[in-house]
């Protein structure tokens, strides 16, 4: 591959931009998600730079979560297939401390079309289409987190509950593996409130028992909103965990 000169004239580091054109290999694809990236000698010829400006570039988005550096093995782009990525947006954890392990059941999964406030936060226009889909998650045979997931329709063609129904991994995986859609980040609005009948009914609780709602966009490359999921939670045996640094 040939080298890649880059501007003379630039007001940011040099390890700042390098860490651009390896977000931009990124983004177009050229390494996929679980696989290893060139060493750091490899870049370093490929952007005529030091190893040091790219172990930099490494570092900084390897602290983003957007790669992973594996001892003696080299540096991978981080994937939701592995099981350490597999809960990275979840903060639900059980109080027994207890291996978190989570078992699906999707309910429904339906073309509709975007009210205005779900086509505001996927960056769309309302009205466009977009795919519904409900789920139950259940750890040790108990229902605890009802869902509701919003995707645009256009980037997820063919997705049907048949499809999600016979994926046995972690949802973010599947988008991976079949739309080409990584999650990088997500935000998340979080409030208390109570069940109701239709709840209630999901998470075998009584109505008016309190749950934990959680609105979450995820969103992958370039700072793209793919995903809004909108999650209530049985915190009865478990609680929310967050690390603040």
């Amino acid at each position: 591959m040939s080298e890649v000169h880059l501007p003379i004239a630039s007001f940011s580091p040099l390890y700042e931009q390098i860490k651009a054109m390896i977000l931009a290999s990124l983004q177009a694809a050229e390494w996929l998600p679980g696989a290893a990236i060139p060493s750091e000698m490899e870049l370093a010829a490929r952007y005529a730079v030091s190893q040091g400006t790219v172990r930099k570039a490494i570092d900084e988005l390897a602290a983003m979560n957007l790669l992973v550096r594996r001892q003696g093995k080299g540096t991978y782009v981080a994937t939701h297939q592995e099981d350490d990525w597999q809960y990275r947006f979840l903060r639900l954890a059980p109080d027994s401390a207890e291996k978190f392990h989570l078992t699906s059941q999707f309910l429904a999964c339906i073309k509709t079309k975007a009210n205005i406030y779900i086509a505001s936060l996927l960056k769309l226009k309302a009205g466009d289409s977009i795919i519904h889909i409900d789920r139950v998650q259940s750890f040790a045979s108990k229902p605890i987190v009802f869902e509701e997931i919003w995707l645009p329709s256009a980037r997820f063609k063919g997705l049907d509950l048949d499809a999600l129904n016979a994926w046995h991994g972690p949802v973010y995986a599947l988008y991976e593996s079949h739309y080409a859609t990584h999650m990088v980040r997500a935000e998340e609005k979080i409030k208390a409130v109570t069940a109701d009948e239709a709840l209630a009914a999901h998470l075998h609780l009584a109505i008016g028992a309190p749950l934990l709602s959680v609105e979450r966009v995820a969103f992958t490359y370039g700072n793209k909103p793919v995903e809004i999921r909108h999650a209530r939670y049985d915190t009865s045996n478990q609680h929310y965990e967050n690390k603040l640094n």
